[in-house]
């Protein structure tokens, strides 16, 4: 049988006790929510390409992707997005579309509750 690790990566594993202490300290279970889900092994996180935040968000929307974040298709409307990771076409599209791409940590220090915030994947 083997012995389930969890997350390696230093800079993930101190995220997630970030996002912990977050979700405590705020009552917000949107923290505990991602924390959560980005504790999972690396083939079961999220992953979400252009054309789905494209089709499943609104203009000026705030989205969070506790995975990676790929350049498959186009985004027709400003949408600001946190995610773990992003394609390098993936930022380059969001740009483009006048939305803002940022660390999930950046978006955990700017809106501390966790209000009108999405998680998708």
């Amino acid at each position: 049988m083997v012995k389930r690790t969890g997350p390696t990566n230093i800079q993930m594993k101190g995220m997630i006790e970030l996002l912990r202490k977050a979700s405590i300290e705020n009552k917000s279970m949107v923290w505990k929510r991602v924390a959560s889900d980005l504790e999972k092994p690396s083939r079961q996180r999220r992953i979400v390409n252009i054309y789905k935040l494209d089709k499943y968000t609104k203009d000026n929307e705030m989205i969070i992707v506790p995975g990676k974040v790929l350049g498959t298709g186009s985004l027709g409307h400003k949408v600001n997005v946190a995610a773990w990771a992003f394609s390098g076409e993936a930022k380059d599209k969001i740009m483009k579309a006048k939305g803002n791409c940022m660390s999930i940590m950046d978006i955990m220090q700017k809106n501390p509750k966790g209000q009108n915030i999405r998680i998708m994947g």
